[in-house]
């Protein structure tokens, strides 16, 4: 079996660091890949849609599956099913639950699935005369993609203003913003899960809790992910199965009810709140850096499920897990976020390994037989362990090994999960 994976972040490392351990697969490849990912897939300097599916067809690939949201959005799923090829991702008009925060709402808010009270503008001043009238927090979101980054939460009416103006007049976030998203305020913990789908059947994967903020504490600017850990244990037995009868079903239900049935991996984005579990955000695709925390947690084969969804045969049987903990400390370049410096020498990358840590690559290239830096998150470094704390130690201990010049990671993941067990 052939597999194709398209992307070139820590997150396809990982997918393709898994896929590659199950034994009805020969060869994977990565579009475009990276060097980092050359210990288990072979990069492909492709870029056009229509020179990924000419390249699936050439080498004959069994099952294509996509790591970011953007190619999604763009309806390469349809692409791939229009012209017979197994393609593990949704279609276009199901990438909408990601690809529009708008229609997410509006699909929730009919098929009864909890999440915040909202409203959605597409005129400026509306949009601003609105969030006067509003109590403070507020979370304005631009619609479209962002990248992860297009939620600003607000503490008074004029950030309020001044966010919904940088979004819609000042293009923040490009088009992304040309519509925005209003919504109260939710009080809790924030967790992830997700899930396997094949159009009718959900299966949740493992609980995790992202770290979004780029310094220890929760403070700083948001990023596209500092740290995660898996299961969180904030998502007891009961919290798991409220979100699957409560979230994840009925979105895949309201989805085919709607005439696109979803196909792939269905992310939920949660807050615990004193009512339950209700949703933050939907996303249509493995999270990073959660996938580098759950996949090294499956006890299954990821070939297998995927294209168990992909022919619609799903089961609760197709999905087991190991005991234990993971836990992954993303170590990110000078500057970021706001910027990153680029080609800096990386050392003790062996020496982690040797501690049993995975390392996902997320933005280096090799320059002389050496791995420099190459963007803003670089690397991830994921560790597992029986416990939580073993987990968590391990991880850091690899990060003790490597180094380059202006390394920045957070010193606190995991933390909040290491308090809910102590705790008990």
């Amino acid at each position: 079996m052939k597999v194709l994976v398209i992307g070139s972040g820590g997150r396809e490392h990982a997918l393709c660091w898994k896929l590659a351990q199950s034994p009805a697969v020969e060869k994977v490849y990565a579009i475009p890949g990276s060097d980092g990912m050359r210990d288990v897939a072979t990069p492909v300097p492709v870029a056009s849609q229509e020179d990924i599916l000419d390249f699936a067809r050439l080498m004959q690939v069994d099952l294509t599956v996509a790591g970011p949201e953007t190619v999604l959005a763009e309806g390469l799923g349809d692409r791939f099913r229009d012209a017979g090829l197994a393609f593990f991702g949704p279609s276009q008009a199901a990438a909408r639950i990601e690809g529009s925060k708008g229609f997410a709402k509006e699909l929730m808010k009919k098929y009864h699935i909890p999440t915040a009270a909202y409203q959605t503008f597409t005129d400026e001043e509306e949009a601003a005369a609105y969030v006067k009238t509003q109590k403070f927090p507020l979370v304005i979101k631009a619609d479209g993609l962002a990248a992860g980054k297009g939620v600003v939460i607000a503490q008074t009416a004029e950030e309020a203003e001044a966010a919904v103006r940088e979004m819609m007049e000042g293009r923040a976030f490009g088009t992304a913003g040309t519509t925005v998203v209003i919504e109260e305020f939710m009080e809790g913990e924030e967790a992830s899960v997700l899930a396997f789908c094949d159009g009718k059947t959900i299966v949740p994967m493992i609980s995790s809790q992202d770290h979004k903020r780029i310094r220890d504490n929760d403070e700083g600017p948001n990023t596209g992910g500092m740290g995660a850990y898996a299961p969180a244990p904030v998502m007891t037995p009961d919290l798991m199965q409220a979100v699957r009868e409560k979230i994840l079903q009925p979105a895949c239900d309201a989805m085919a009810a709607e005439g696109y049935p979803f196909v792939g991996c269905l992310y939920a984005g949660l807050m615990i709140t004193d009512e339950g579990p209700k949703v933050v955000e939907f996303n249509c695709r493995f999270g990073d850096p959660e996938t580098e925390v759950v996949l090294p947690m499956l006890d299954a084969d990821l070939a297998e499920i995927m294209m168990h969804c992909v022919e619609g045969t799903l089961s609760e049987d197709d999905v087991r897990w190991k005991d234990g903990y993971a836990v992954d400390v993303v170590l990110a370049s000078e500057g970021y976020p706001a910027g990153h410096t680029d080609g800096d020498a990386i050392t003790g990358l062996e020496e982690a390994e040797q501690l049993g840590c995975h390392i996902f690559h997320a933005g280096t290239k090799k320059k002389s037989g050496q791995f420099v830096t190459a963007g803003g998150r670089v690397l991830n470094v994921v560790a597992r362990g029986a416990t939580l704390r073993e987990a968590r130690d391990k991880a850091y201990e690899g990060v003790s090994r490597i180094q380059w010049r202006g390394m920045q990671y957070r010193h606190d993941i995991a933390a909040k999960g290491l308090k809910h067990l102590e705790s008990k």
